[in-house]
């Protein structure tokens, strides 16, 4: 499918628009075609935890099975209607057909008086009651009388599914990319973590090399990722090196954030660091928060004292910030930008090439030092003339001969190449060549066996 788009930018335009109608929810046939629609691009093998599960400390609830939420007012007219807007109902509401006092109303009434003009995004998914949503000063006009409230919904059991699949690479120890896919009518909140992750898959499919593999994931938030975690907790403890939640990765906000892992010191954590610090350049700046577990997303069950993975969040344009959107239909496609997520890709996909190669390498030829001349990486010619060549042709005052010695020689299994880069002077970008040099060679592997100390 990737084949029909000639860019990630066409790719992302057209998936939003075709995403962005749905009425999705945790559980029920809005989410499960958002996860058939990007099954067309990526391999994603779906699960579903059936209802009444115990997850955790969760209970897996009924599915809602959702059709049209309508209010109309004393004379008829239309007030909410989720064929106009998928928020006007609060997500989750139990089904009803009544007639209501305006007094009778007002509690199951949702508006902002601070911002007017938007509907806002309620949700109540495990407390059942019904409601509306509706701008501050449409609310302001209604007037007394009776309404007219049909809310066509219902309960039934399934589960709460979450989709994920694996771009495999030369070592099984993973790299995971996830985000969550629950929200309805709603652009940076909801979609742009799902878009940017579909734009990594498409281009770290065509990477030349992988030497982790890379584990994609979606789901709905919290009880999504506690399901996932139901069955992949294991897995995750034993092959996760690193993994990173996506949120909210739109809008205007002129860098990226970072949110470090609750460890704060994985690999990870550390790369991230140097970003923040300015030891390695990126396509945007990036700035590194310490771990919260006081509002975020899934890292907060990640990140679980039971669990505790190695774990962060990227985001953007977040609550509290100047996203003046954040669940409500101000949250439009014009706020979250198709070029602000192909900046963050770009972004994103420069770090997890860093991290790719941040890890710990190990010498093949460890007995010694290889011979290089005859791999052409040493001057053949012992001389005057050639003691600022880094082989029979390249003179650069032995940089690059340097950076591949001490790379042969901290190469033990137990030293990552961050630790080998400070040695070297330069940042993790400006050794990444001579790293696929020794690896091309076949001087070094990475997720090796280490050398005994």
């Amino acid at each position: 499918m990737f084949e029909q788009f000639s860019s990630d930018r066409a790719l992302l335009d057209r998936a939003f628009d075709d995403l962005f109608p749905i009425m999705r929810s945790i559980t029920g046939p809005g989410i499960e075609q958002s996860i058939d629609y990007f099954r067309q691009f990526m391999p994603l093998e779906m699960q579903k935890v059936p209802t009444g599960s115990q997850v955790f400390d969760w209970t897996v609830p009924q599915e809602w099975h959702f059709a049209r939420a309508t209010l109309h007012g004393p004379d008829g007219e239309l007030v909410c209607d989720t064929d106009h807007h998928t928020l006007h109902v609060v997500n989750y509401s139990e089904p009803i057909d009544a007639t209501f006092t305006l007094e009778e109303l007002e509690p199951h009434l949702h508006s902002l008086p601070d911002l007017p003009d938007a509907i806002p995004y309620v949700t109540s998914y495990y407390k059942r009651t019904w409601g509306f949503c509706l701008a501050h000063n449409v609310r302001e006009k209604l007037k007394p009388g009776n309404y007219r409230v049909q809310i066509s919904a219902e309960f039934k059991d399934g589960g709460v599914p979450y989709a994920t699949c694996v771009l495999p690479g030369e070592s099984d120890r993973e790299i995971m990319l996830t985000s969550y896919l629950c929200h309805p009518s709603l652009a940076n909140n909801e979609l742009s973590g799902p878009l940017v992750l579909l734009a990594l898959y498409r281009r770290i499919m065509n990477w030349e090399k992988r030497r982790h593999s890379f584990r994609f994931v979606l789901n709905p938030e919290t009880i999504g990722s506690l399901c996932f975690l139901h069955h992949y907790a294991d897995h995750l403890r034993d092959k996760l090196e690193a993994g990173i939640i996506l949120t909210c990765v739109g809008g205007d906000a002129p860098s990226l954030r970072y949110k470090s892992s609750r460890r704060g010191d994985t690999h990870l954590d550390q790369l991230m660091a140097r970003f923040g610090e300015g030891r390695e350049t990126t396509p945007m700046p990036l700035r590194v928060e310490g771990f919260s577990p006081l509002g975020g997303s899934d890292e907060r069950q990640y990140c679980a004292p039971g669990f505790n993975l190695p774990v962060g969040q990227i985001a953007r344009s977040v609550y509290g910030d100047g996203y003046v959107g954040y669940h409500n239909s101000l949250d439009t496609k014009e706020f979250m930008n198709i070029d602000a997520l192909i900046e963050t890709t770009d972004t994103v996909e420069h770090a997890l090439k860093l991290l790719d190669i941040s890890t710990r390498p190990v010498n093949q030829a460890p007995f010694g030092e290889p011979q290089l001349g005859k791999r052409g990486l040493y001057p053949n010619m012992n001389a005057a003339a050639t003691r600022k060549q880094s082989d029979d042709s390249l003179v650069d005052g032995r940089t690059q001969l340097n950076r591949l010695l001490t790379v042969l020689n901290m190469a033990d299994g137990h030293t990552d190449t961050m630790k080998i880069a400070d040695a070297c002077g330069c940042s993790l970008s400006d050794l990444q060549p001579t790293i696929v040099k020794l690896e091309q060679e076949g001087l070094l592997k990475f997720n090796s066996e280490p050398l005994v100390q």
